[in-house]
């Protein structure tokens, strides 16, 4: 089978930072992705591109000056460090900046071949001021705002079906009416307090895929309908899975795989370009978590080749 050049991945080096032996993170997961799909012949070298550090003036339009400041020059306290969970180092600031460059180099590939992934993202714990929860950088809001402020879009979608409600998000865009933000997500899982999107489910512990694609497949439709974006960002992260050591869910790989395809051709059927971000995925058998992210590489491919 001839492998499409037209659809691309953001993927760097620098997405796989060191970490202290014992650190909990699956950063290798980054490298495998990729690996896997090229061994596989899903994709091949010409769909993926090595991204570039979004610009400050670009961030600033999402985050504070004075913490974007506080990142470049690593000046975050022990406290804002803790909260993160990455050990602060002048790499992991220039991994940030390169996620989000690929966020927003994808989006524009997107609108062009109405589809595009990024192998890293889905930073969705970012707020405007401060980060935690692994992000410091919330690469989809960075791009969001990037695309509105260029005049790319007019009315953004945020999907966000990571385990974890995508809290920074929803603050980010608390007041603003061009971005709808829904959110599936566990709702007795991190962060204890969950901000409003513009639409949350909460999702009981261990919920099977049936009722959790039920609710997605009755929500999705409407949203789009009643908020008629131009552009759908996807968070697809596979801590819904039932082997995850935090999602707390009970779903399978092939409901995750569902999700994912609906996701896809409900953006399709609309003629909605789409720019995913990976989010979140912590089975312990680092094998499951690459499995199913290349799922929704295989799911996006088959679909918009």
């Amino acid at each position: 089978m001839k492998i499409s050049s037209k659809l691309k991945i953001a993927y760097s080096n620098e997405y796989v930072l060191p970490l202290p032996e014992g650190h909990k993170f699956p950063i290798d997961k980054y490298k495998l992705i990729p690996e896997r799909l090229i061994n596989e012949g899903t994709i091949s070298e010409v769909n993926i591109f090595t991204p570039s550090k979004a610009e400050l003036s670009i961030v600033e339009l999402t985050h504070d000056k004075e913490y974007v400041s506080k990142l470049v020059n690593l000046r975050l306290s022990e406290r804002e460090i803790r909260k993160i969970g990455f050990p602060l180092s002048k790499e992991l600031i220039e991994r940030e900046f390169i996620i989000a460059g690929g966020t927003i180099k994808g989006a524009l590939s997107a609108m062009d071949n109405m589809a595009a992934l990024n192998v890293a993202g889905g930073t969705h714990h970012a707020y405007a001021g401060h980060g935690e929860g692994f992000c410091l950088l919330n690469d989809v809001a960075v791009a969001s705002n990037y695309l509105l402020h260029m005049k790319l879009a007019e009315r953004i979608l945020i999907v966000d079906l990571d385990v974890h409600q995508g809290n920074g998000t929803a603050k980010i865009f608390e007041n603003n009416t061009s971005v709808f933000t829904f959110s599936m997500h566990g709702e007795a899982n991190y962060p204890l307090y969950k901000e409003k999107s513009d639409l949350d489910i909460p999702l009981k512990y261990k919920i099977d895929d049936y009722t959790y694609l039920k609710l997605l497949y009755e929500n999705l439709p409407q949203i789009i309908k009643s908020f008629q974006p131009d552009f759908l960002f996807y968070i697809s992260g596979v801590d819904v899975l039932h082997t995850d050591k935090w999602g707390r869910l009970g779903m399978t790989i092939d409901g995750c795989a569902a999700r994912d395809h609906f996701v896809f051709e409900t953006a399709k059927t609309n003629n909605l370009p789409v720019m995913v971000s990976m989010g979140g995925g912590y089975s312990p058998n680092i094998n499951e978590i690459v499995e199913a992210h290349c799922n929704t590489f295989r799911i996006a491919f088959d679909l918009f080749s």
